[in-house]
């Protein structure tokens, strides 16, 4: 090689592509259009969508995880459908129907398992995150439900009809299965707090919630707050909330009760409760915004054109706001200066100043309901 050539070769390795052949992962989400089985790609920064990705199955009831580096979704459809997305190319990258019927999924911490839990025909099946290939089927008797991830290459989930919560540890040559029975009626839907300690279960069947300490030798599950669920004043359920939703501020967690226009307020060591506020409505998101100084909540129907804001300091409601009908989901900006709320019914999504609560932006959705962002890749439980 002559010099000169030479000099030409390290000139075009040293050289950096092009800014408008870049984009990076951290600005970006993806925004679920439930009746349509697609989704979009957006960028915060921008207020924007910036690509559309279809052929993505019954998306009704959806959600999905990123893989650890943001570049990946991992999309899980109503139908059994399990969906890698590659949201830079916005293509899909591989696309397999494990179920018949499946009700959500999981990532493990290292970013190399995908769980996603099954009504048909029951129990969690474990892909590879690279492939899609799947390695294991962990059966249940029922319907599994409230799949979260935990620390330590585990995942954790309950079984609807047999009222148990299964611990499923992966850091081993094979996976150690630890069945933790009699959790509970009817458990629906789980969280796992972000410090990766505790797994709560919320029953459908009884009055309560079931706790089990991760971090124990020999975990076991035990009843928690007794009065929270139906309680004496039963009143009709337009739509369960949803458990992931809690919302952890400082010391505090926040939770939508069910059948009641309240939230609860939690000592989060003690899980006692320590207060009452009066909503809306049948609350089913409570969302804190980062740093945990604002709580927003939406409702069920027929209450669900409207979002409300709770300060944690004083429990009061200190804004309100009607984005149009069917407020499905909310999602904050990574640093909590906006907030981003799906409204199915009118086919958008609002963006709003978490500061002034005011309208900032509006981008065109068919039929949105779940809103995620790549921050969520560096999080438990999400």
């Amino acid at each position: 090689m002559t010099r000169l050539a030479a000099l030409f070769l390290c000139s075009a390795l040293a050289m950096p592509a092009l800014a408008d052949d870049l984009r990076a992962t951290g600005d970006l989400g993806v925004v679920v259009e439930r009746a349509t089985g697609s989704v979009l790609i957006v960028d915060q920064s921008e207020h924007a969508a910036i690509g559309r990705i279809e052929g993505l199955g019954d998306l009704s009831h959806a959600s999905l995880v990123f893989s650890s580096d943001e570049r990946f979704a991992y999309v899980f459809g109503r139908d059994g459908g399990l969906t890698k997305i590659d949201i830079l190319t916005q293509k899909i990258v591989n696309r397999v129907v494990q179920a018949g019927n499946s009700i959500g999924g999981a990532i493990s911490d290292d970013g190399k398992l995908v769980a996603v839990a099954n009504y048909e025909p029951g129990g969690v099946k474990i892909f590879d995150a690279d492939t899609l290939a799947e390695l294991y089927h962990i059966p249940a008797e029922g319907k599994a439900l409230g799949l979260e991830d935990a620390p330590g290459r585990r995942f954790v989930f309950s079984v609807w009809e047999t009222g148990e919560s299964k611990i499923v540890d992966f850091s081993g040559a094979e996976p150690k299965v630890t069945t933790l029975e009699n959790i509970g009626a009817e458990p629906y839907d789980a969280l796992v707090t972000d410090d990766g300690r505790t797994y709560i279960a919320g029953l459908f069947g009884e009055d309560g919630l079931s706790a089990i300490d991760l971090w124990a030798e020999v975990p076991e599950a035990k009843k928690i707050l007794p009065h929270y669920g139906r309680g004496q004043e039963e009143m009709p359920v337009y739509k369960m909330p949803h458990l992931e939703g809690w919302a952890k501020a400082g010391d505090q967690i926040v939770l939508p009760a069910v059948h009641h226009h309240e939230v609860l307020w939690i000592d989060s060591r003690s899980l006692e409760e320590t207060g009452r506020t009066q909503v809306h409505g049948q609350p089913v998101f409570a969302m804190a915004r980062p740093g945990g100084r604002h709580v927003w909540v939406n409702f069920a129907h027929p209450d669900n054109d409207t979002v409300q804001v709770i300060d944690t300091m004083s429990h009061e409601i200190i804004g309100e706001m009607v984005p149009g009908p069917a407020v499905l989901h909310m999602e904050f900006t990574s640093r909590g200066t906006e907030a981003w709320v799906s409204v199915r019914d009118a086919n958008k999504v609002v963006i709003y100043d978490t500061t002034s609560l005011q309208p900032i932006g509006e981008i065109a959705a068919e039929s949105p309901s779940g809103i995620f962002f790549t921050a969520r890749a560096h999080r438990l439980g999400l």
